[in-house]
């Protein structure tokens, strides 16, 4: 899984747990749903932080939260192995 793999995967688990439709999160996070769309459907490979920080805040949580998953943790470790310091 790439970033881009593990970010919509994170939102539609978000959305999931919520009971909401990606419409819904664009609503409330004033995001355009073509935007939404298109991270879900992987057409957008490189997702904006100023896209990311408004879902995080239509979703109320914070970047950390969104970030803080295993799926991101390994996408991690796997960037450390490949590139070590």
């Amino acid at each position: 899984m790439d970033t881009c793999e593990a970010i919509a995967e994170r939102i539609r688990n978000l959305c999931r747990e919520r009971n909401w439709t990606p419409n819904h999160l664009s609503y409330v996070a004033a995001v355009p749903q073509a935007t939404i769309k298109s991270i879900l459907n992987g057409e957008s490979k490189n997702p904006g932080a100023v896209t990311i920080k408004k879902l995080c805040d239509g979703l109320d949580i914070t970047l950390g939260e969104f970030f803080s998953t295993p799926e991101f943790d390994a996408l991690e470790r796997y960037a450390r192995r490949r590139f070590p310091l």
